[in-house]
């Protein structure tokens, strides 16, 4: 049976202004197709988290331009990632954002999960659609494409030095681990994963995504414990110490 309606709102139906990582744009197109709210999205580029001053000044831009009454709350579709949210000002409507290391929370669905996953395996290194649509990932075409490019800009005995040192950052990792939500065409992905995974010497295994936290964060359901929400003229700052990871100042 269809909600009830005010006109031709329905009642409840809030509008959201999500500003995302693109390494998320498939789960969050997908999960917030589904959500009973109005979400408009803005999608950044991927490979903000290495610059976290710049990943501040982008999301902190996108959100002055969002603060103009048109939306109920905007969402923030990143974690801590790098520090890089850590001084995010709130303007004028609330702002709410997943308690969250990174995207890879969103993707097993908590930070809990996230935790047991980071602790017993350090030496991961996460696969996922959007990873890949978005990002050279590690396999042998990067390490071929980095060594040509290495030649070109300083010979090839030069490059071959700078690969060596290549090698001692790929040496930190020894799995790769692809995370399935389970919808879409994916074979091509685990395809591609597993093919970087066997290049580099590396474990590969599969692992079941988690879509709760995409589904509560789209659809509004956001309790204190795995949701931060942020007051018109509150600050987003780091809660290092504690399980919570972030809070509102």
């Amino acid at each position: 049976m269809p909600q009830e309606s005010d006109g031709n709102v329905l009642v409840g139906r809030r509008r959201f202004h999500l500003i995302a990582c693109r390494v998320l744009w498939r789960e969050i197109n997908y999960y917030s197709a589904q959500s009973p709210h109005d979400i408009n999205v803005t999608y950044l580029e991927q490979g903000l988290h290495n610059t976290p001053d710049r990943l501040r000044a982008t999301v902190q831009e996108q959100i002055d331009r969002t603060a103009d009454g048109r939306f109920d709350a905007i969402l923030l579709g990143y974690g801590l990632c790098s520090n890089g949210i850590v001084g995010i000002r709130v303007p004028s409507i609330p702002l709410v954002v997943p308690r969250a290391h990174d995207c890879i929370t969103f993707l097993l669905g908590s930070k809990e999960r996230y935790r047991e996953h980071f602790d017993s395996h350090p030496g991961t290194y996460w696969f996922s659609p959007g990873w890949i649509d978005c990002s050279d990932m590690p396999g042998p075409d990067r390490i071929e494409k980095t060594f040509r490019d290495y030649c070109e800009k300083y010979g090839e005995e030069n490059a071959r030095y700078l690969m060596e040192r290549m090698e001692d950052w790929y040496r930190k990792y020894d799995r790769v681990a692809y995370v399935d939500l389970g919808f879409g065409e994916t074979s091509r992905y685990k395809e591609f994963a597993r093919w970087c995974a066997k290049g580099l010497g590396w474990n590969y295994e599969e692992l079941r995504g988690d879509p709760t936290l995409f589904q509560r964060f789209l659809e509004g359901c956001w309790d204190k414990e795995d949701f931060l929400m942020v007051a018109p003229g509150g600050e987003i700052a780091g809660d290092y110490n504690s399980p919570t990871i972030i809070r509102a100042k």
